[in-house]
């Protein structure tokens, strides 16, 4: 028969057991409450642009893929091939990580922008090489000059025009650079897409209107209430419409048409719709009721 002590000792168990089992209820409800909340909020949601070419697929941050939007659409209005975009893209992305940087490292101190380009070798001013079109245009002058450019290895292409200490690192971005190519220039329609958190702010449809306008200038683009529709056909088209989705989380852009198809932020993809023939059609967010 078991003694006082023990008996003692055996409740004391018991209520311990009893206290840590009410502690594991309270803690997992609570913790199942938070994570109902955290995916109702979005917080869970991971904001990422891809571009899928056959099996592959890419990824860049919302904010490098509207630049490598520009790049590749400044290739499209010149009338460059997709091999010139994709070499653009690799440097790029070698040169600053696709990000307009406002500084140089010690080997250029004075380099800037996307590409990393010196004011003191002739690129144009500080101010001018941190604007995405004219440093894109200016990628692109010295590369047009190389002969034989779309059949060389994309890291020779680049060093012709970068002159960098560290040639062969080029070669590393090439896939992506190719896939992102592929998809911006309209080569390879709806291949881009973006899952973004739904827009914290209004939409302006003049800045989508003047932002679009900078990037095709040869495009007739207009807008009316919280839309802005753009006359386009073919891969010039799908290069105007994913643009589009790759600046959506900067513009505040909610929907995408074109050619029969529909990106819609919300539900982060390409999906069949009726849509106006030869016309990209943009919506961005409504203001706050």
């Amino acid at each position: 028969m078991p003694t006082t002590k023990a008996r003692e000792r055996r409740r004391r168990r018991l209520r311990t057991a009893g206290v840590l089992l009410a502690l594991a209820t309270v803690v997992g409800g609570g913790g199942y409450l938070a994570l109902v909340q955290l995916d109702s909020s979005e917080v869970l949601v991971r904001e990422r642009c891809t571009a899928v070419v056959g099996e592959d697929t890419y990824e860049l941050r919302p904010d490098q893929a509207a630049h490598a939007s520009t790049i590749a659409a400044v290739a499209v209005t010149r009338g460059l091939p997709a091999r010139a975009a994709s070499i653009a893209l690799a440097t790029a992305v070698q040169e600053s990580g696709l990000r307009n940087l406002d500084y140089g490292d010690m080997a250029g101190p004075d380099s800037r922008g996307l590409f990393q380009q010196r004011p003191s070798q002739g690129w144009g001013s500080e101010e001018q090489v941190q604007d995405p079109v004219y440093a894109a245009g200016a990628f692109y002058d010295v590369l047009v000059t190389v002969p034989d450019y779309e059949s060389m290895p994309i890291t020779e292409a680049a060093q012709q025009v970068q002159r960098s200490a560290y040639p062969d690192a080029y070669a590393d971005h090439e896939p992506e650079g190719r896939a992102f190519a592929s998809a911006l220039t309209g080569q390879s329609p709806a291949s881009l897409n973006c899952v973004l958190r739904e827009p914290a702010t209004a939409g302006n449809p003049e800045a989508v209107t003047a932002s679009f306008a900078a990037a095709f200038p040869g495009l007739s683009v207009e807008s009316s209430g919280g839309e802005v529709a753009a006359s386009a056909s073919g891969s010039y088209g799908w290069a105007a419409a994913q643009w589009a989705v790759a600046n959506a989380q900067g513009l505040g852009i909610t929907s995408v048409s074109y050619a029969g198809l529909l990106w819609d932020r919300s539900e982060g993809g390409w999906n069949a719709a009726e849509t106006e023939t030869g016309r990209v059609l943009i919506t961005v967010a409504a203001p706050a009721a």
